[in-house]
């Protein structure tokens, strides 16, 4: 209690497991979208690994809830219970975080796409649909261009997953930048965080029930567990007598295994549960888990051996560039198939080196990309941060 308390009038936390998480979640992103079959048919002993590969959703979940966790973090360990400044410098700093690196692949991407429109036209290359398979894609339309645009190309089944795919995540967690400030806080002053949490996942399930899925594809339930990450935040770091007792006496570990457990029993598509359920479970899941290593770093225990994987240098290497791979994974996944495709390797073969040179070139792209477009636009305290000091 006495040294959370004192923590709280720090200027500014760095917890590095979480810089591990968004690395080693990031890199599951990228081999979840691996399409490692010629055909679709793959060799048989290739069938459990990709079956591994299929939990993508809990990646995104835990961006989800780790971004809820960070912004509440100077909010709950403030004074006031305020936004550090006014609410224009933070619309800033998170336009300054996210808008740059995501215009920059988004052009990049639109580029590649008039290139093959280009040499479509005036040539005889005709891009392969099954070559090409993965998470980018050159045809789109003016449509998939202005909603990439304005980042509200979530809100339709049409648009979402257009161009490239993993960009659906980028506009709804910019869109929940605003909700934030906007919405979530004054809830969690008024009327506290069961409520919080209650009414945000209110809002984002009354669509799904009451308008026959209006804007299932943008995951409006998310908000819900975006909130679970401010209520991990809020647990882990408020001086209120309640939450104090809660902090010191659940056992947040064993909730976040159990919660993980049910995560990936209501997954199971035979049940026919919605997707909200098991990504809600997941949200919890994290959000113990945060709780837990927070409170097991601030009191000084021996770290766990999920700690020391995630504070392990090359995880938070991988997760000082996370935000860069995530953006551009998609196009470099789908020319290195794109490649391959026409070589004269096995389909083992074929598995293989889908998986070992997109990733490869995946990271590769990635680090420039971040070096170029993403670091420059980051805070002073974000640039110490660097990928060389980390692994040294």
């Amino acid at each position: 209690m006495t040294k959370i308390t004192e923590n709280s009038t720090q200027k500014r936390l760095h917890l590095p497991y979480l810089d591990g998480l968004r690395g080693l979640a990031s890199l599951y992103v990228v081999l979840v979208h691996v399409e490692p079959a010629i055909t679709e048919q793959l060799p048989f002993h290739w069938f459990i690994f990709v079956r591994v590969m299929k939990y993508g959703a809990f990646s995104v979940i835990s961006f989800i809830v780790l971004s809820g966790y960070v912004l509440m973090l100077p909010v709950v360990r403030s004074q006031d219970g305020k936004l550090q400044g006014s609410l224009i410098n933070y619309l800033k700093r998170r336009s300054r975080r996210i808008l740059p690196p995501y215009y920059i692949a988004l052009f990049i991407c639109l580029l590649i796409g008039g290139i093959v429109f280009i040499c479509e036209q005036f040539t005889s290359f005709k891009w392969d649909k099954v070559a090409g398979l993965g998470s980018f894609d050159p045809k789109f339309n003016w449509v998939d261009i202005i909603t990439h645009l304005l980042l509200v190309h979530n809100f339709s089944e049409h648009t979402y997953i257009t161009i490239n795919p993993p960009m659906w995540s980028i506009a709804t967690e910019w869109q929940m930048y605003f909700l934030f400030p906007l919405l979530l806080l004054p809830i969690w002053r008024c009327f506290g965080l069961l409520m919080l949490v209650i009414i945000a996942f209110a809002i984002g399930l009354i669509p799904v029930y009451l308008f026959n899925g209006f804007m299932e594809q943008a995951n409006p339930w998310l908000l819900g567990i975006f909130c679970l990450g401010m209520a991990a935040a809020d647990i882990g770091f408020s001086q209120k007598p309640r939450l104090v007792a809660m902090r010191n006496s659940l056992p947040w570990g064993g909730l976040a295994i159990i919660f993980t457990c049910v995560a990936f029993i209501t997954e199971w598509r035979r049940l026919g549960l919605h997707i909200w359920i098991n990504q809600s479970f997941a949200g919890l899941a994290f959000a113990c888990l945060f709780i837990a290593l927070t409170k097991s770093i601030v009191e000084g225990k021996p770290p766990s051996l999920v700690l020391r994987i995630l504070e392990h240098p090359l995880a938070i290497a991988l997760g000082t560039f996370s935000y860069s791979l995530y953006l551009t994974h998609g196009p470099v996944l789908v020319f290195v198939r794109y490649f391959l495709f026409y070589l004269p390797i096995s389909p083992d073969m074929f598995a293989a080196a889908s998986y070992l040179l997109g990733t490869a070139m995946s990271l590769i792209i990635a680090y420039w990309f971040y070096l170029f477009f993403e670091r420059p636009f980051m805070s002073n305290f974000l640039k110490k941060r660097k990928v060389k000091d980390a692994v040294i």
